[in-house]
């Protein structure tokens, strides 16, 4: 009997990158016209509290109100244009050069790589091509005649990443328990304990508590990396492309093949 396939679930934010990936793009942002100086400081004050505060709820909460209403009214176009141009110079410092080497041997091993952010889709889907990932499950900014609305769709977050990890395991046949998962928060915490294979990296400081109290494994990740150095990226209109066209609805949530499988199911 054939073994079933098997997945590794990465956290993005302070997993793979060293910060938040929605905010490392204020400054892009402010120089494309969409927000004001005033924004960015305000982004760079909630990336502060972001890195060493950690990302309890009622940061995250927070933060998820303040990125709403910074981007009401944001021609969707003009997002994905900006991502796709500065993606390369806002990313290649950021990148984990131990998450990179994870996902090489995870993909070498045979399992799809799923992307599983709180970030908007727009900004997770590009840099989940430049990584090779398999999926991603991200927020979901609501689009009204082509701006987004301040509404949030769908909130890939805590609880609702587990849900979303187990729906696309029923989807693929994913065998969970044979699974891997990677995360910095406590918030995630659901979505460690949806898979047989948790880890905790970089966590705060609840978060390495309850790798205490399960028995996980804790991963200290300190190496930034250029990702260009690592990988062959995709050319800007690619990623652009991936942006607007490469995303499929599936019981509310969003699921992107960002390469084709390396190895069948």
């Amino acid at each position: 009997m054939a073994s079933r396939p098997t997945a590794a679930f990465f956290d993005l934010d302070k997993t793979i990158i060293a910060t938040s990936s929605t905010l490392a793009f204020s400054k892009p942002f402010q120089a494309g016209g969409l927000i004001s100086r005033r924004a960015v400081l305000r982004s760079a004050y909630a990336q502060f509290v972001y890195l060493v505060g950690g990302a309890d709820h009622d940061q995250m909460e927070k933060m998820r109100q303040f990125m709403s209403q910074l981007c009401t009214g944001w021609d969707v176009a003009t997002v994905r244009e900006i991502v796709a141009d500065t993606l390369h110079n806002v990313v290649d410092p950021l990148v984990y050069d131990e998450a990179v080497s994870l996902i090489d041997e995870h993909h070498l091993a045979g399992r799809d790589v799923v992307i599983v952010s709180a970030s908007g889709t727009e900004v997770v889907e590009p840099i989940a091509a430049m990584l090779g990932a398999d999926h991603v499950i991200a927020t979901r900014m609501e689009i009204v005649d082509g701006r987004y609305s301040g509404t949030i769709e769908y909130y890939a977050y805590a609880e609702e990443k587990a849900r979303a990890i187990r729906e696309l395991a029923e989807e693929r046949g994913y065998d969970l328990a044979e699974c891997f998962g990677y995360s910095d928060s406590v918030t995630d915490v659901p979505m460690l304990e949806a898979v047989g294979h948790p880890y905790a990296v970089n966590p705060d400081r609840d978060l390495r508590r309850a790798a205490g109290e399960h028995g996980w494994p804790v991963l200290v990740f300190t190496k930034p990396v250029a990702l260009q150095s690592r990988v062959s990226l995709p050319p800007k209109q690619t990623l652009a492309a991936l942006a607007v066209g490469g995303v499929v609805a599936v019981g509310g949530v969003l699921w992107v093949n960002a390469r084709k499988r390396r190895l069948g199911t």
